[in-house]
């Protein structure tokens, strides 16, 4: 008897993880069918650090300790791009909307969570590009990595939960508008805000103390610290790896309980 009752959350948690990842799945199958979409992600990688961070580099006008500022600049436009690429994920959850397939999963035996996990995790694997295109573009350009397997590893995980927050926070606001233009302003709205009062192009302790404290709460922050200190040789952290994980999967967490409860309106 005992037995039974230990094997049924083991089971549910199977069954859980079973219907994320078949979830997911699914999601990067299209991305298969349309490679452009990766080819086109290229380009604004290479703007920031060919064009926006040499010309930094030349000017030496932001203090970045022993790094150059390219190399300083290196993991915030992975962030960057990671960012870009999940924040406007939650259209297409209109468009699943729009052509009933939202309904079909919502009537399925599938829990609401995992439902915006797998979309959350999807977004992550399409993220996985841009971490490639950074590392290549960064070692062509001679930006020093560290390119231990532990490191990039870690910088995998981070790219995949990064993507995950901004992807659910998408999903959260796609709920609450419904409509793709909406969604569309709101998406242009928040994407610049987010990386303007994050440490992706210079460091918190330049900002004013009222930016600094918007910086405190705003993910990106967290998740380009991480980058830093996984990529780059010598960089010391402005927090500390083990916060910027902590405050990456409590704003994941938050965002897929918001997002478990918002995702059936969407259906209305």
């Amino acid at each position: 008897m005992r037995c039974e009752h230990m094997t049924k959350p083991f089971q549910f948690l199977v069954g859980y993880i079973t219907k994320t990842l078949a979830l997911a799945e699914m999601e990067v199958r299209k991305l298969r069918h349309d490679p452009t979409e990766l080819i086109t992600r290229v380009v604004q990688p290479v703007l920031w650090l060919l064009v926006f961070g040499e010309v930094m580099s030349k000017v030496r006008a932001i203090p970045t300790g022993s790094l150059t500022y390219i190399e300083f600049l290196t993991p915030g436009i992975l962030a960057q791009s990671v960012l870009f690429v999940a924040i406007f994920y939650g259209i297409a959850v209109i468009w699943e909307r729009d052509l009933g397939i939202v309904h079909k999963f919502l009537a399925s035996p599938a829990p609401r969570s995992a439902l915006v996990l797998g979309k959350a995790l999807s977004a992550g694997i399409r993220g996985l590009s841009q971490a490639l295109i950074i590392y290549l573009l960064a070692i062509l350009i001679g930006v020093h990595l560290r390119l231990g397997v532990i490191e990039i590893l870690g910088v995998l995980l981070l790219v995949i939960l990064g993507a995950g927050v901004f992807s659910t926070l998408s999903l959260v606001i796609a709920c609450l508008v419904k409509t793709r233009e909406r969604f569309m302003g709101i998406g242009q709205l928040l994407t610049m805000p987010l990386f303007f009062a994050s440490n992706a192009l210079y460091p918190v302790s330049l900002m004013p103390a009222w930016l600094q404290a918007i910086s405190g709460g705003n993910p990106l922050t967290y998740l380009v610290d991480a980058l830093r200190f996984l990529m780059l040789p010598g960089y010391s952290p402005e927090f500390s790896l083990a916060l910027d994980f902590v405050a990456l999967l409590l704003a994941m967490a938050a965002l897929v309980l918001i997002g478990a409860r918002l995702y059936p309106r969407l259906a209305r």
